[in-house]
């Protein structure tokens, strides 16, 4: 397998522990057990506590759940450009893997930011293998394009908005991503640098194309969860919270999808009891 798989399965083990080491796979479930495929965003790995699904851990008592790293990212080899269009290859790999072979009818997939976008390029690809398509403030811009605040995002962009100047090292870029806009700034450790490294040179998510007609037809039960964010520094509620929310309401209206709004800007880890209770639900 091209990337790294991080395996949590606690149900012979009671749960509830947060640490990210991995499991052995083991025997294949029953079919209402499907595991879970999480497909993780930029800055961050599958099982980091910070950014990552370290807080759905306690959803391994009941299934089997596979945290990806991208390309670049935690445990998974390194790469010269992040690419959503070869997260969607790794992606179908995964579930080519786990869920066919078992013989499930697809895994439960659940993506957060441009993991999102890498989750709903693999469906439209292979929903043969996808049971449900969990959407965490999904960075699908181009398929919300018709919103007057994501085409203004759109042009900007295309238009030439700053790039990250040449000599900025990843703990700067950390910095201005975070402090820079009233957050706090994670450890610099060497892991979460490369991440950062590896975030800086993502191929630019407005390139991406999203198959929306592919995922319709496919007819996916879809969740969709967004931020609230009230509570979010104000500029950076401007700049991206107000755009995804608006991605979020859009993919939820063009796929048919249910939209859960949750407080805060980060859904899955700052109230990972609600998202973690809706997946459940979802997934029942």
């Amino acid at each position: 397998m091209a990337v790294h798989v991080t395996v949590w399965d606690d149900r012979d083990q009671g749960g509830g522990d947060l640490a990210p080491a991995p499991s052995t796979v083991p025997a294949a479930p029953a079919a209402a057990d499907a595991p879970a495929l999480f497909v993780h965003n930029i800055f961050t790995w599958g099982s980091d506590l910070t950014y990552g699904f370290a807080g759905q851990r306690p959803l391994a008592d009941s299934r089997r759940l596979l945290l990806m790293d991208r390309r670049g990212y935690g445990d998974s080899p390194d790469t010269a450009c992040s690419d959503f269009d070869v997260d969607a290859e790794d992606v179908v790999e995964i579930l080519s893997d786990g869920a066919s072979a078992a013989r499930l009818g697809g895994a439960h997939l659940v993506g957060h930011g441009n993991g999102a976008v890498a989750a709903l390029i693999a469906a439209a690809r292979r929903p043969d293998l996808v049971r449900s398509l969990a959407l965490v403030q999904p960075s699908a811009f181009t398929a919300a394009a018709h919103h007057p605040v994501v085409a203004e995002l759109l042009e900007r962009v295309r238009d030439g908005a700053p790039g990250i100047p040449d000599g900025v090292t990843p703990e700067q870029y950390l910095r201005a991503s975070t402090e820079g806009l009233g957050m706090a700034m994670p450890e610099p450790t060497s892991r979460r640098l490369r991440a950062v490294a590896t975030s800086m040179r993502e191929r630019p998510i407005w390139e991406a194309e999203i198959p929306l007609e592919a995922i319709r037809d496919a007819a996916l039960p879809i969740l969709v969860i967004c931020g609230t964010w009230e509570s979010a520094p104000a500029a950076y509620r401007e700049h991206v919270g107000i755009p995804l929310m608006a991605v979020a309401e859009s993919l939820t209206d063009s796929l048919g999808g249910r939209l859960l709004r949750v407080p805060g800007y980060y859904p899955h880890t700052q109230e990972p009891a609600i998202v973690n209770a809706a997946l459940r639900e979802f997934w029942s």
